[in-house]
């Protein structure tokens, strides 16, 4: 499969842990409960989990434990002009 194990120093611990929490995540939510017929559909499955799921919706410590929709949603509200918010509540 082309995998390779970490090349990171001896006695660094914390070199391999986002990868090593990203592929147990994976692994526990989408690769243990199914099996798919070709590589092809696979690698479909990874992608769509990847790019529907994991990137856009899963909490994330470093954001206060937000998605980072909810992250990026916050962050507009707080910045959004002040007179468009008078507009808004209008409305």
């Amino acid at each position: 499969m082309g995998v390779r194990p970490s090349m990171g120093t001896a006695g660094d611990a914390y070199d391999n842990a986002m990868a090593e929490s990203f592929f147990a995540t994976l692994e526990c939510e989408l690769i243990a409960r199914r099996t798919w017929r070709t590589k092809t559909e696979a690698r479909l499955a990874v992608f769509t989990w990847i790019e529907s799921w994991y990137n856009p919706h899963r909490r994330h410590s470093a954001l206060g434990y937000l998605s980072p929709n909810n992250f990026e949603g916050k962050h507009h509200d707080n910045t959004i002009n002040p007179e468009t918010q008078i507009i808004l509540e209008l409305q």
